[in-house]
């Protein structure tokens, strides 16, 4: 059994944060700058390039990438013989998440659903936490931004709809996303579970590297590469001001669902599609 403080984890995550809030990482950096070069409209080209240099300055300055820095969600991958020692783990994970927007000067954006009365510390957290093999703790930490999240959707298709259901229904879902979700956007999909796995599946489908194919599923690789050409052809553009530039990518992940049910979530992530990890 390997021990792992609590102290750790909050150190860990509110460095994470910070670090997500601040800086670009390469794999979207380097899809931004292509599509500034290939982007076929003039208002297009400018907005990118608009969004490359806001990259720049906010590295340089140690500043947020956007205003609205993002409903704290963290996925943790717990090795079965990893021991929390020191305090409880769900309190170390907030812990975190409130130093972080304390000390990094990140804008706090939680509220409560009915008075709208803001926590005051970007806290409670969304936790996802799973426990697997070895004795190793993978922390990701992943602030989302409203705009992109509020464009979700999902839905229970019939079965019978099949590949061609889920195609249409992820295209119109960012079709009337238009400019909402601050495009170019990357789209996370998940297929099957249940309705609420179903959206575990889509945000942590955002967390791949951009780009990358489906590496279990050739099926789902394919759907990728047609959804993206289909969501490209929708001429919304960067920011909503037209071009072919719509999404970076689409990533999907699924598994098995009720012979009954097809459930579908797309959730949409906003061009600084922010996230970073580390592993204790």
């Amino acid at each position: 059994m390997r021990e792992i403080s609590a102290g750790t984890v909050t150190e860990t995550l509110r460095d994470l944060f910070i670090a997500a809030n601040l800086e670009m990482g390469r794999d979207m950096q380097d899809a931004l700058a292509k599509a500034a070069e290939e982007e076929e409209s003039p208002l297009g080209r400018y907005v990118l390039q608009k969004i490359l240099e806001n990259m720049d300055v906010a590295r340089k300055e140690s500043l947020p990438l956007c205003q609205d820095t993002g409903l704290a969600v963290v996925f943790a991958e717990m090795g079965q013989e990893v021991h929390i020692v020191g305090g409880d783990f769900q309190a170390a994970v907030q812990e975190g998440v409130r130093q972080a927007y304390r000390e990094g000067y990140l804008r706090k954006s939680l509220c409560d659903p009915l008075s709208r009365r803001n926590t005051g510390d970007n806290t409670p957290a969304v936790i996802f936490t799973e426990v697997v093999p070895g004795d190793r703790l993978k922390l990701i930490a992943m602030p989302k931004g409203g705009g992109s999240e509020n464009m979700s959707c999902s839905a229970m298709l019939v079965p019978a709809e099949g590949k061609a259901g889920i195609v249409d229904h992820v295209v119109a879902c960012v079709r009337k996303a238009g400019s909402n979700p601050c495009p170019p956007v990357l789209v996370g999909v998940g297929i099957g579970g249940s309705l609420e796995m179903s959206g575990v599946l889509a945000k942590k489908a955002l967390l791949r590297p951009l780009g990358t194919a489906n590496a279990h599923d050739e099926r789902l690789a394919a759907m990728e590469r047609e959804i993206l050409e289909g969501v490209n052809r929708l001429g919304i553009g960067p920011q909503g001001y037209g071009g072919r530039v719509t999404a970076l990518a689409v990533h999907m992940e699924m598994m098995p669902c009720h012979i009954a049910s097809l459930p579908v979530t797309v959730n949409i992530q906003c061009h600084v599609a922010r996230h970073r990890e580390a592993v204790l």
